[in-house]
């Protein structure tokens, strides 16, 4: 297993620094041997305020038991503002990219998931990184590049009514003007190359409401991009992989909502 933090910008420019001393960074679990595997890149929740840790590295060992290598990413957040978090995730792609070699990754099963506002982190990513402005930034060596999946958890997703307003206001700045926000509200973002996605979801979620993941798949629908879809009746926002190592109370142990873990591994497996 090769278990390692990597600064994402070293001998790079990062355009976020800043007096804190915080640097974007990828932490990775590469399972050992010679089998070509496929990736999972992980973007934690935390409202684009911080990234949680019970969406990082428990969810990365449960992807490194069904067989696959896996990373997560500790990426921009506030007061650092779009699109700082957008570049560290496409610079975190580029990297798995070149050393894809050396830690035996099958590049062509490359997926993506996220958490809360990690899943609107992880929606951009899989709809923006064609873009010009992305694939061209200072140390983002995309081209050729393809995303097999996205899985989207308990996403924030959409601007307007049903919006996380933190999220956007972390991520844009509060005096954001609404054609900034609506550029970043994910169902406006969707299109014919959009990635096959996973979704899940719970309708009690009062956080990130269940309408993000609704409203998201009917633009998948319309473009015609492959989607699974799980709406779980209970459960609160937050729950990761729903089980005791995670859960901050028995009321986020729910084996039911857990079992989005294995319908994942299964709609992975059966994409390539």
């Amino acid at each position: 297993m090769i278990c390692t933090t990597i600064d994402l910008w070293e001998g790079l420019n990062y355009s976020g620094e800043m007096d804190d001393g915080f640097r974007p960074k990828m932490t990775t679990y590469i399972r050992g041997g010679n089998k070509r595997r496929g990736i999972v890149t992980i973007f934690p929740g935390g409202g684009y305020g911080f990234t949680s840790p019970r969406e990082a590295e428990p969810v990365a060992v449960a992807f490194n038991d069904a067989g696959y290598h896996a990373v997560y990413v500790d990426y921009s957040v506030a007061p650092r503002r779009h699109p700082a978090p957008l570049l560290d995730a496409a610079r975190a792609l580029t990297i798995i990219k070149e050393r894809a070699k050396e830690w035996h990754v099958d590049i062509s099963r490359i997926f993506l998931c996220g958490f809360s506002a990690g899943g609107h982190l992880c929606a951009s990513l899989s709809n923006l990184y064609t873009k010009k402005w992305v694939k061209e930034a200072h140390g983002i060596h995309l081209d050729e590049l393809m995303i097999k999946g996205s899985i989207l958890a308990y996403p924030v997703l959409v601007y307007g009514k049903h919006m996380h307003q933190g999220s956007f206001a972390n991520l844009l700045g509060e005096d954001a003007k609404e054609e900034a926000c609506m550029s970043m509200s994910m169902d406006k973002c969707v299109h014919p190359s959009t990635p096959p996605t996973f979704l899940w979801h719970t309708v009690e979620d009062k956080a990130v409401p269940v309408e993000n993941s609704l409203i998201y798949a009917t633009a998948l629908r319309q473009y015609d991009v492959p989607f699974e879809m799980h709406v779980y009746q209970k459960g609160s926002h937050g729950l990761s992989l729903s089980n005791t190592e995670v859960a901050e109370n028995k009321d986020g142990v729910l084996p039911h909502v857990a079992s989005w873990m294995r319908l994942c591994i299964e709609w992975m497996d059966e994409l390539t």
